[in-house]
Parts: C-alpha cells; structure tokens; sequence
C-alpha cells in the first residue's frame, strides 16, 4: 500500500481498533508454487498478547490451499470508506477522491490444537452474540455443544503474531477545516454517498488532530 506521509496510521493502538472495529478480513497467501490465494473470515485481536496478534479459524481445506504456517501471510483490515465529490470542497478545480482506513498486517500463522480451535470459535460467537437481545452461545445447551464439537472437526483455528504492518487513514487530512465540515455534512445527509460511519470516523480523525496540536 502506498504511503503518503498526510494519512500514515502508525500507531499501534490504531491498528488495533481498527481490528476490533471492523473483524471481517481478508487473508492472503503467496504459495509455493506462486499462486495467490485469498479467503475471508472473521478475525478477533488476541488482547492477552504483547503487540498485535490476532484469532481466527478457516473451513478446510484453506489450511492446505493457503499453506498455512508455512509462510507468512498478510491480513487485509478495511475500515469505513466511501467516495469524496469534489462538489463537497468549493468552487476551485478539484477532482473526487476515496477517503478509507485500511491496514496490511503481516505474520506466519500459528496453528491451533483442536481445544484451542474450540476457545478460539467460542470466542468468535460469543463476540458477535453479545450483540443480540437474547445471545445463543456455542455451547449455551447440549445439544449446541454436541453440534459445536461435530462441525469443529471441518475447521482449524489459528493465531497469528503480527511482525509488521502498513496502515493509511485517508479522512480529507490535507483539507480546511471548513472543506472537512462540508464533507462530514454530505456524508450525514441523505444523498447517494451519505455513509455516518465514514463521517464519524473522520470526525474521530479531525478530533484527535485538533487534540495532538493544542
């Protein structure tokens, strides 16, 4: 991903709330034989673990196709995003752009036992259940817990220490103030690009910004 020193997300605690926000990733995998190979699952952060390093499972066979420990891999994390018109700056030339928050995390699995794989997806359901008026845990019965052990056997947990990462927070960073409040008040409306997810994210952006320089 290419940097451009206006939108570098650095911190590690950014990356981190990214994760946490927005589990749905992309896993990719470079083989040995030079093929590309790309699955999607969702990933949780490991909170016990110095650093970043995140929990996740795939269905068999990806463990095979991916190759998985064998080689490092790199995990796609995408934020909220969304395009910029440049209708939304003023009257000067201008031409739209795409404001994102995204990180490339990259680290050699790890792969799981099969009772670590059982914690690792009990977590996951349990992460998302926690949501729902009335949460269904993977083992909340018998009969779910008899279930859960069956279907676990067509999974393989992992874990994955992250060793290094490339992350970007484009949130119009190199615009006015009174340009930012513009998009931000596009983006809250009810027009065909209005996204409150991206106009929160850029106001927690432009907040913070404002916050590091007083």
């Amino acid at each position: 991903m290419r940097q451009n020193p206006s939108f570098t997300l650095a911190s590690e605690d950014g990356v981190k709330r990214l994760v946490r926000e927005h589990p749905w990733m992309t896993i990719v995998s470079m083989t040995d034989a030079s093929v590309l190979v790309a699955s999607h699952y969702p990933v949780l952060l490991d909170e016990t673990a110095d650093g970043i390093a995140l929990l996740t499972h795939v269905g068999r066979p990806d463990e095979t196709v991916h190759e998985l420990g064998r080689h490092e891999v790199m995990v796609i994390a995408q934020g909220p995003h969304g395009y910029i018109s440049p209708g939304w700056y003023d009257a000067k030339p201008a031409v739209p752009t795409w404001n994102f928050v995204s990180a490339h995390m990259y680290g050699t699995p790890e792969l799981l036992s099969g009772s670590e794989n059982l914690r690792v997806l009990e977590a996951l359901v349990d992460h998302f259940e926690d949501e729902m008026p009335e949460p269904r845990r993977m083992r909340g019965t018998a009969a779910n817990a008899e279930y859960a052990d069956r279907i676990a056997a067509g999974t393989v947990g992992l874990r994955i220490p992250i060793t290094r990462f490339v992350a970007k927070n484009k949130m119009s960073q190199n615009k006015p103030a009174e340009t930012v409040e513009r998009i931000i008040g596009e983006l809250e409306g009810g027009g065909p690009y209005a996204s409150a997810a991206l106009a929160a994210e850029m106001r927690r952006t432009h907040d913070e910004m404002r916050a590091a320089t007083a």
